[in-house]
């Protein structure tokens, strides 16, 4: 088509914020339960409602949420962590009383605890010992801080409170068992740190009961150190990401000793907002499938951990999250500057990679989508700036030939906004 010349500013556009909000969702907190996919869809449509919803290759999207039931926890106040599934159970926490529900299948939530001063989050269950470690936040007396700990709840219904594994800090995050469920990992921090700025990884040994730990061990972090999303290998190895090189680079600890998997200048890690936040996960006993971003575009990729070795997979998506790994694939939220944030399934395989839930249905002509490019200037003190540009972009129009296109500058707010391609 031939397009009209007119100057930078003048040009009229079809996509208006009433198009791109109309039927958005908003989707988070990927779980795995064998080959089924668990995520939680945040609707505006029902008042803002979090619902449970489950993908299986036979059954396709099912609803799993009960009428009335919003999965959402306020812990930390931003929450994260709401749910978590094991052979098929769901375990949330209802955000209008924030009671934690179990909920077995084909059948009602059942309440597990009480208390509503009592929240719980970021639970993973212990299902030898039929409990759940979770973190516990206590409001119990008002005008005072709450208080955070780590807990193991039986999921019996007869304990509403839980049994405290470790208490004392302000904060507690991401509690993670080994394969043989007899050490317990879990991260910790102190005000007036935020978690991008130190943590503490620590393991300890759990009993078999699962209501008591012995031996705990400070394997990294500090005040100075971030660590983030520990997790354990089959072998007992214990992987995390953390910041010690300036960089979010992923570590592995085994038999006391702390070595580098694959150093580079590049963030592995993001920073923890919500709890359950991850970017990798194992695909067999030497392979992980991380994501990982430099210069603001995200990109996924298999690790070798014996070598170090990464290669990409060939995807569209420019911005990813939520990785979760399964037997032969991996799901993550995936989005781009041409593509809505999705639900994504990807063969590990073959590489072949399926839409399962898109944030919106809206579609628009890529033609009227400006490409962003990343770019770097130097700044003050000898330091370089990122950035990520937009040229203008419309199908329609060109600006005359001589004209420069004015440029909006827009700086991320708060600590850690970051601007994505």
């Amino acid at each position: 088509m031939n397009r009209e010349i007119a100057p930078y500013g003048s040009w009229k556009s079809p996509i208006t914020s009433d198009l791109i909000v109309a039927g958005s969702i908003g989707l988070g907190e990927i779980q795995l339960d064998g080959e089924a996919i668990y995520w939680l869809e945040m609707r505006p449509s029902e008042n803002g409602r979090s619902a449970l919803v489950k993908w299986t290759p036979d059954d396709g999207v099912e609803e799993m949420s009960a009428a009335g039931f919003n999965a959402r926890t306020l812990v930390h106040e931003y929450g994260g962590g709401s749910f978590t599934v094991h052979d098929e159970t769901l375990y949330f926490s209802n955000f209008v009383d924030q009671r934690v529900y179990v909920q077995y299948p084909h059948s009602e939530p059942e309440p597990l605890t009480a208390n509503e001063k009592l929240r719980f989050a970021d639970g993973v269950v212990d299902a030898r010992r039929g409990r759940m470690v979770c973190i516990r936040e206590a409001h119990l007396t008002p005008g005072e801080e709450a208080v955070n700990s780590l807990v193991s709840l039986n999921l019996d219904g007869n304990d509403e409170i839980g049994e405290t594994l470790a208490a004392g800090n302000d904060f507690y995050a991401s509690p993670c068992l080994s394969p043989d469920g007899q050490k317990l990992a879990w991260l910790t921090w102190h005000h007036p740190n935020m978690p991008w700025d130190g943590t503490e990884l620590w393991v300890a040994e759990l009993d078999e009961t699962g209501t008591a730990v012995h031996n705990p061990i400070l394997v990294a972090g500090g005040p100075d150190e971030s660590v983030f999303q520990p997790q354990w290998a089959a072998d007992g190895s214990l992987y995390f990401v953390s910041d010690r090189s300036n960089w979010w680079n992923l570590y592995r600890w085994q038999q006391g000793k702390v070595t580098a998997v694959c150093p580079m200048p590049a963030e592995f890690g993001i920073p923890q907002w919500v709890f359950r936040m991850s970017t990798y996960g194992f695909a067999d006993a030497h392979t992980i499938i991380c994501a990982y971003t430099q210069n603001g575009v995200w990109r996924l990729a298999q690790l070798d951990v014996r070598n170090g070795q990464l290669n990409n997979y060939d995807l569209p998506f420019t911005s990813i999250g939520g990785v979760q790994v399964g037997d032969g694939f991996a799901a993550f939220l995936g989005g781009s500057a041409t593509r809505p944030s999705s639900l994504v399934r990807l063969d590990l395989q073959s590489g072949k990679w399926q839409v399962l839930r898109q944030s919106t249905k809206l579609t628009v002509d890529t033609a009227y989508l400006s490409t962003p490019e990343s770019i770097e200037f130097p700044t003050a003190n000898g330091l370089t700036a990122h950035a990520i540009y937009y040229p203008p972009q419309n199908r329609a129009f060109n600006a005359p030939a001589n004209e420069k296109p004015p440029l909006m500058v827009l700086s991320h707010g708060g600590p850690t906004s970051a601007a994505s391609a």
